[in-house]
């Protein structure tokens, strides 16, 4: 909100999804929009549906389900971002069945994993509202960058998106187009308390060939402050030197070329002020922002219907 009023105010989308329903093609809506948006053009009705919790209870009660996806005939409705996975997965199955659903799944590299695992524990008091940096580049894994901001944003922490390339606009590797906030340069002056680099291989290498970046993580890890990386960027990390005596997880590509101690069996893991993640399906995971960025964090992650 109000992003779903605008969609219902919107009478070109109005008249697309309409015709969508009446040819009985697919269409979907999550979060408020079930209740905000599909309600008033009256594509909800012969059909159960679901919404965000706060949403329920304008829907029908002969309606309203609390399940996390419904599928109902062409309409598939979801409850909220902790759920847009299943969400996005339920269209995947429905046009090219199930197996089709295992291939997306598997890259997603979630399913039965420890949530996280901490080793040489520290406690990070902060007495300030949190800084951090995320850099960025063409070829980045859009969803890493995405969920990581959206997160930590929901946290109420300050989050910078650099750009290491030319320009503020990005193209990540599912060709996203997103926009950074400033140049990493721009972006150098300031310090962060916590600077954690996305994955994508293409992204990725663009990452460490960047000498302003390479300084930053060089700085952040002398003054002791935490860095790190998910799916692919360990493996920048480690040829940065920023790796030596480290515990990490990592994509299971790159594991093979890791020198440091690797424990494959959790999504995220912490070790002192380092925090890597396994890939794009553990981004989402909460904790490890709960437990590091406190109190900030505490009070607001885990909270978004799903996680």
């Amino acid at each position: 909100m109000p992003g779903s009023v605008r969609l219902r105010d919107n009478e070109i989308l109005q008249r697309i999804m309409v015709r969508q329903a009446e040819e009985k093609r697919l269409y979907g809506a999550i979060c408020a929009a079930p209740a905000v948006v599909l309600m008033p053009w009256g594509l909800h009705k012969g059909r159960k549906i679901t919404c965000h919790p706060s949403f329920l209870g304008d829907l029908p009660t002969f309606r309203a389900v609390e399940s996390n996806v419904q599928v109902s005939g062409e309409l598939t409705t979801s409850r909220g971002p902790g759920t847009a996975f299943q969400f996005a997965l339920s269209f995947v199955e429905q046009l090219f069945g199930p197996h089709a659903v295992e291939d997306v799944h598997s890259t997603l590299i979630d399913a039965g994993l420890e949530r996280s695992t901490e080793v040489n524990r520290v406690e990070w008091p902060f007495d300030h509202k949190p800084q951090v940096l995320i850099p960025i580049a063409n070829g980045s894994e859009e969803m890493e960058i995405i969920m990581l901001v959206d997160i930590l944003r929901r946290a109420n922490i300050n989050v910078v998106l650099a750009s290491v390339d030319e320009s503020t606009n990005i193209v990540g590797s599912q060709r996203m187009k997103i926009v950074a906030d400033k140049c990493i340069l721009d972006a150098s002056d300031s310090k962060y308390d916590l600077i954690i680099i996305p994955g994508g291989p293409a992204g990725a290498e663009r990452l460490h060939r960047c000498t302003t970046l390479k300084k930053l993580l060089k700085e952040q890890r002398q003054a002791s402050r935490m860095y790190g990386g998910i799916c692919y960027s360990p493996l920048i990390l480690q040829k940065q030197g920023l790796l030596q005596d480290k515990t990490v997880t990592a994509h299971p590509s790159i594991v093979n070329q890791l020198t440091c101690q690797v424990i494959d069996r959790s999504k995220v893991v912490i070790d002192g002020n380092l925090i890597t993640g396994k890939g794009l399906g553990t981004v989402i995971f909460p904790g490890h922002c709960k437990k590091i960025l406190w109190p900030w964090a505490s009070e607001r992650c885990g909270k978004w219907n799903g996680f």
